[in-house]
């Protein structure tokens, strides 16, 4: 099998999560607080991933300079798209409707494209990336595709809850993480494919650069709905997530 088709496969799995959560969060009313608990973990193994797969990759390939340059990158892109897709109706495309909630099309026109450009926003450096690391070694990395399914499954989780509570269709959400799902597959093809044909200080950047944006994310669209009327116990399910990420990355 060619490591293109394997970057496929595996951008696919990871973004099939996004997909199974929907399916959970949309027609299962999941408790406020397991929402919150889920979200946290995910939240705890991305940080993980994002610190000793990506950075940590991108430095021993680049040095300090192009890391700290292309993380800053990634987080003001992101910062950039999201503020515009926030001015559009998507703030809270990750929220599961409870505490804040989502607008409904007849309350913003043009929130549910701003919503499914949102999600595609957060997924695809998340898909990315998981490219990029087939061009280490020709093995994709286990921790980094582990660690954006898990935190993928939260991700859909909520968001859909919130969706369904704005009344929004089935079909409209199940086709908007079918079609991230499948953006998935495409965004770690072009990482491997693309990426690949760069000397390795670009690969090191556009790892950071990834970086950099799954961090913003975190903080942006996953932390508020982990913490925000969650139980106490939050900061300590984030960090049980954060060593499970961890322990993989030293298996």
């Amino acid at each position: 099998m060619s490591d293109v088709v394997l970057a496929g496969m595996w951008g696919l799995v990871a973004g099939s999560a996004l997909l199974l959560g929907a399916v959970v969060g949309y027609r299962v009313r999941v408790p406020q607080w397991l929402v919150a608990s889920v979200m946290a973990f995910g939240a705890g193994v991305l940080i993980s991933a994002v610190s000793f797969e990506l950075v940590g990759e991108a430095y021993e390939q680049a040095g300090l300079g192009p890391t700290v340059v292309g993380t800053v990158g990634g987080a003001v892109a992101f910062t950039a798209g999201n503020a515009w897709l926030a001015y559009r109706g998507a703030r809270n495309r990750k929220r599961s409707g409870r505490v804040r909630s989502q607008p409904s099309e007849s309350q913003r026109e043009g929130s549910g494209l701003a919503l499914a450009l949102g999600a595609l926003l957060d997924g695809v450096p998340e898909s990315a990336v998981i490219g990029v690391s087939l061009l280490d070694g020709g093995a994709v990395s286990v921790v980094t595709v582990a660690a954006v399914f898990i935190s993928n499954v939260p991700e859909g989780l909520s968001s859909s809850a919130g969706m369904r509570a704005a009344g929004r269709r089935e079909g409209y959400v199940f086709g908007v993480w079918g079609a991230i799902a499948a953006a998935s597959t495409v965004a770690a093809v072009l990482g491997y494919a693309v990426v690949g044909g760069f000397p390795e200080a670009v690969i090191a950047g556009v790892t950071a650069v990834a970086a950099g944006a799954i961090l913003a994310m975190i903080a942006d669209t996953m932390i508020p709905e982990a913490f925000e009327e969650a139980h106490l116990a939050s900061g300590l399910v984030l960090v049980c997530g954060f060593l499970v990420s961890f322990a993989l990355s030293h298996a």
